[in-house]
């Protein structure tokens, strides 16, 4: 594969991306765990890279154990009195780390508690991964590069104990951005808070998961039977990359997620496309208008109500999409795209508004692989992003509603002879499980409490995003742990989350250092 490419392109990231070392911190704490981070470099690199070693797919329950019981034992290594939580009734479910570290008092001193409780949430668990498809390294053999290996990065040696790290450098691996990064951010920061002999300001509760990569099948069921310990008056779920134009950001909400999949049929048999084409139907043909009917090309939505329940948002959320950098034409360039949907409509305002897309389509074969049938099926596959106040069954429902519209018998299983002769058209709609999407107010007091350390940290204005395009259950947090929640990112945009070659670049974990030592010191 080709990695070469004109080295003035790593120039270009190098100047668009989150500084290394802007103007001196005027923050004590950021300040100190700038300070920490530039002796400590080299360590700080070099425990990150043993971290990411341990393969974290949340199936591989000894591996993911074994993720669980380091990580608590580095919390407890800086005073977290941490443990690991379990289900009795369910062996498999990876563990939780939990950790609690009690602050002081702005003006109180040591002698003076805090009255105030922050929860930190991080998955520390992967997506499972395809070694052939990595060129940069092996999915769990951490590899530094001099940048991103499609721009012409070079593998460099990690540092040794006092020498600098370029902030252009890349960590590759599996889990460097998603979603370990944030854990030597947090290490780091304790430490330097306690170098230069500095408390946490909030009492800090840790709530590390290992399978939200997998769905977080169990994580209600932790939150419930912990619900005591998991009282705070906000959560950081640190998660997710900064803004597309490498600016530093807060997000304060996820979009829900439901799916369904779909598939219509034709024959019992496969035919010959000669001997019975234009005749008999033709599954292909049929999935594609039935899909066609639900959406337009350029992403208007045709099924009745889908967008009804939508909650708008508010004058501040408004405001704050009005104030984002105008970047949506510089990110159609990256990715290759001459135009985007809803005439190039801005995507902070898109994503505020439920999605419908098709994740994958089969029937039959293509290429040299086709044959001359007329296949007996086609499936897809369709993902459904729900804004806030939008239910994953009610807009189901809907699309169900819309299937039958158009004139299709829906079933569950594969329709049995009778009941093909009895109906002309017929759908098995399979509906997948999912959660509602969650937003916080950006002028709850908690949100401008983070807004307002954030701003510390990066030292200048922030992107503020009413809410992320992708999803996670932060509904359980507001509607079982009942707590506000802020999204705190610091991987890279370009992280490759998900994919081959995942990588944290270098300048990014620097920030995430300032970033917790701000937000634990918050006033």
């Amino acid at each position: 594969m080709t990695r070469k490419r004109p080295l003035l392109l790593l120039g270009l990231l190098a100047a668009a991306s989150l500084p290394a070392a802007a103007e001196p911190p005027t923050d004590p704490a950021v300040q100190a765990a700038r300070l920490y981070r530039q002796a400590h470099e080299a360590e700080i690199l070099r425990s990150y890279a043993d971290l990411l070693a341990i393969p974290n797919v949340a199936s591989d329950t000894e591996n993911i154990r074994k993720n669980a019981e380091v990580i608590r034992d580095l919390l407890a290594a800086r005073g977290v009195a941490a443990e690991l939580w379990t289900l009795p009734d369910r062996p498999d479910a990876p563990p939780i780390v939990y950790g609690r570290l009690d602050g002081a008092a702005p003006e109180g001193g040591a002698a003076r508690s805090s009255t105030r409780t922050l929860g930190i949430y991080v998955h520390y668990d992967g997506q499972p991964v395809d070694p052939a498809r990595w060129t940069a390294t092996e999915p769990w053999k951490p590899a530094l590069y001099s940048g991103p290996v499609e721009a012409g990065g070079e593998p460099v040696p990690f540092p040794e104990p006092g020498q600098p790290a370029d902030p252009e450098w890349r960590l590759y691996a599996r889990g460097s951005g998603d979603d370990k990064a944030p854990i030597p951010a947090i290490l780091a920061a304790l430490d330097a808070l306690q170098e230069a002999g500095l408390q946490p300001t909030s009492n800090l509760v840790f709530f590390f998961e290992g399978e939200e990569e997998a769905g977080s099948t169990h994580l209600e069921d932790y939150m419930r039977a912990h619900r005591d310990e998991l009282r705070v008056d906000a959560w950081l779920i640190c998660d997710g990359p900064v803004h597309q134009s490498r600016r530093p950001q807060l997000v304060f909400g996820v979009r829900g997620y439901t799916g369904i999949d779909v598939t219509v049929y034709g024959a019992e048999r496969y035919l010959h496309s000669g001997h019975y084409g234009n005749w008999a139907p033709n599954p292909g043909l049929l999935l594609a208008h039935l899909l066609a009917s639900m959406r337009t090309a350029d992403g208007r939505m045709l099924i009745d109500g889908f967008g009804d329940s939508t909650v708008p948002p508010t004058e501040s959320e408004r405001q704050a999409i009005a104030a984002l950098p105008d970047y949506d034409a510089e990110l159609r360039r990256e990715l290759g795209l001459a135009a985007t949907e809803a005439d190039d409509a801005p995507l902070a305002e898109r994503i505020l508004h439920p999605s419908f897309n098709v994740r994958g389509m089969e029937s039959g074969a293509v290429g040299d692989r086709a044959r001359n049938v007329i296949p007996t099926t086609a499936t897809a596959t369709i993902d459904i992003r729900l804004a806030k106040g939008n239910r994953p069954e009610a807009l189901q429902e809907l699309v169900e509603a819309h299937i039958r519209g158009e004139g299709y018998h829906i079933v569950r299983e594969d329709p049995d002879h009778e009941t093909r002769l009895a109906h002309p058209r017929i759908a098995k709609v399979v509906r997948r499980g999912g959660y509602p999407a969650a937003r916080t107010s950006m002028e709850d007091p908690m949100a401008r409490q983070v807004i307002a350390a954030a701003r510390r940290a990066a030292g200048e204005e922030i992107v503020l995003l009413p809410t992320l395009g992708g999803s996670l259950p932060l509904y359980l947090f507001v509607e079982v742990l009942e707590a506000p929640v802020v999204i705190v990112p610091i991987a890279n945009h370009d992280d490759n989350q998900h994919a081959p070659d995942e990588n944290i670049r270098v300048g990014n974990l620097w920030y995430g250092i300032e970033l917790m030592a701000a937000l634990f010191t918050m006033e």
